[in-house]
């Protein structure tokens, strides 16, 4: 069974992990650009802020499996396939980017106004407000929302795991459903509990860590 478990434990990894980067990469400036545009932001676009609120609202209303479905043709140009580990890379980070965007909305707004207009009075550039007073302050709430975002990820890589994603959702169903090996699939659950138990511990750490400072 270690046989069996390992690899699958890697490739799962190996979605999260590269998943988590391109969510994060799309989703980041996303969620800076919903803070900063909105009315009476430092950056005042209401029809961008209108735009982009509706795009995720749109992204965030797929359950992940009709999304991965969806996005099939993506996988095919970029990967050249659409079934296996790598291929499952482009649904999961077109599905947790919209997440990553709120998650960052979120953290950002949670940063005390005064601070802000503090900034603006003494001279400070929107660039400046953004990398030196928004993501500093909100870092804390930046890593617990990054931190749900793998954990649901690692969700999703289980849930991809149903249509040939890879990884140990795909071996959960593969044997322990499909060839009814039982020990498989509790061991390929108990890996996951495992994963996010670890993932949400180093989280709250690295937040608890970053507040103290």
């Amino acid at each position: 069974m270690i046989e069996l478990l390992i690899p699958s434990l890697f490739e799962t990894v190996y979605m999260v992990f590269f998943a988590t980067l391109f969510s994060l990469v799309i989703g980041f400036p996303l969620g800076i650009i919903l803070v900063i545009s909105e009315s009476n932001g430092i950056w005042e676009k209401p029809l961008l802020n209108k735009i982009l609120n509706g795009i995720i609202n749109i992204l965030r209303s797929f359950p992940f499996i009709i999304l991965m479905i969806l996005v099939f043709p993506i996988s095919r140009l970029i990967v050249g396939k659409t079934i296996g580990t790598t291929a499952t890379i482009v649904p999961l980070s077109i599905a947790a980017a919209p997440f990553v965007a709120r998650i960052i909305e979120s953290s950002l707004k949670e940063v005390d106004k005064g601070v802000i207009e503090l900034s603006l009075s003494m001279g400070a550039t929107v660039p400046q407000i953004i990398f030196k007073v928004l993501i500093p302050e909100a870092m804390p709430s930046l890593i617990l929302g990054i931190t749900l975002t793998i954990i649901n990820l690692i969700g999703y890589s289980a849930m991809a795991g149903a249509i040939g994603g890879g990884g140990l959702g795909n071996l959960a169903i593969r044997y322990g459903l499909y060839r009814f090996q039982t020990d498989v699939m509790i061991a390929s659950v108990l890996i996951i509990i495992l994963l996010v138990q670890g993932i949400q511990y180093i989280g709250n750490k690295l937040s608890t860590s970053i507040s103290k400072k």
